[in-house]
């Protein structure tokens, strides 16, 4: 679907109504293109630990640092 600017400014809300239905809108000014609505790609869902096993917590990950590291932060 094609709408002008002005229709586009007037009708905004009704407009992201039908591309959150998955409806592209492509805006144009006299009869050039200058710009498409598009629905948001979903990121889907997140698995979880697909990641295991690729980074192990070192057994003194909680340790104090030693001091040259922290003075290295202190600059």
């Amino acid at each position: 679907m094609e709408v002008g600017v002005h229709e586009a400014k007037t009708h905004l809300s009704r407009l992201l109504r039908r591309v959150a239905s998955g409806e592209e809108i492509v805006i144009v000014r006299g009869r050039e293109p200058i710009a498409k609505l598009v629905p948001v790609s979903s990121r889907g869902q997140r698995e979880f630990g697909v990641d295991e096993g690729v980074f192990t917590v070192p057994e003194d990950f909680d340790e104090p640092l030693p001091s040259d590291l922290l003075d290295a932060f202190e600059r």
